[in-house]
């Protein structure tokens, strides 16, 4: 039995209790630092709403401001609005956490490249909500727009006047996380999971939260591009990172290689 449990452990925890302790508290210290710094940027709203309004004009000259239409016609459906508005309350922070402990369990070669990109990602965004504070849509009725989100939880938010949480950002729309998150975990689980249906569903996981973020008025279209963008940027992040150190932010010699298939 005691042979049997060192097996398990070592296939669970190949690098044993303390790394996996070690990751673990990496990632949450960096994503409350994250949340931190998002929450206390300061933004005047005027500003988020003057480029909010610039992001329209530049979509409407492109001929891409569809997101009312797609609300209105979402809006049909209640239980779309409802799952729409759930997934996104929940699902960015539920599914990126639950795919970080599957790959540390399962795939723990590609563990450290994926955290990588989660934390460049962060870092990217940051300066985005920095530089380009931004409006979400939901702020925006006389466009017709509707928070169904506040719909959904019952918390009735004015953007002109309202006060957030030390861990909330009101403007924080531009790049969308929610996209570049799903992409990087979309992308990797894709390549890593075996059967052909769970490989269909996580390619189109990106596609899903792009669709989530457009029809509770979250973000703009132009969002989800800069999420996309942000998404591939991470990721030539993370893979000079594992060319040039290896064994970064691992706490050990053992080096970290580039996502495979193979996992």
């Amino acid at each position: 039995m005691v042979a049997r449990a060192r097996v398990l452990q070592a296939r669970l925890l190949p690098h044993g209790w303390l790394d996996a302790l070690r990751q673990v508290s990496l990632f949450a210290v960096v994503y409350l630092v994250y949340r931190l710094v998002r929450g206390i940027v300061e933004t005047e709203a005027n500003v988020a709403f003057a480029h909010a309004e610039w992001l329209i004009s530049l979509e409407r000259g492109l001929h891409l401001f569809v997101e009312p239409s797609i609300q209105g016609w979402a809006s049909g459906s209640h239980l779309l609005m409802v799952l729409s508005s759930w997934l996104y309350v929940n699902a960015q922070t539920t599914v990126t956490v639950a795919a970080l402990l599957y790959l540390y369990l399962r795939h723990n070669r590609n563990f450290y490249f994926v955290r990588n990109m989660l934390i460049i990602g962060m870092a990217i965004a940051l300066i985005g909500y920095i530089v380009f504070p931004t409006a979400p849509p939901r702020f925006l009725p006389e466009w017709e727009f509707r928070d169904s989100v506040a719909d959904f939880t019952g918390v009735k938010i004015n953007g002109h006047s309202a006060s957030a949480s030390a861990l909330t950002n009101l403007y924080a729309a531009v790049p969308s996380m929610h996209v570049a998150f799903s992409l990087m975990i979309g992308w990797t689980l894709s390549r890593l999971v075996r059967p052909r249906p769970l490989k269909v569903l996580w390619a189109l996981y990106p596609l899903l939260m792009s669709f989530v973020i457009i029809v509770t008025a979250n973000h703009f279209i132009f969002d989800a591009v800069l999420g996309a963008v942000t998404a591939g940027a991470s990721y030539y992040g993370a893979t000079w990172l594992a060319r040039a150190r290896p064994a970064v932010w691992r706490f050990s010699g053992v080096a970290a290689p580039r996502l495979t298939a193979s996992g």
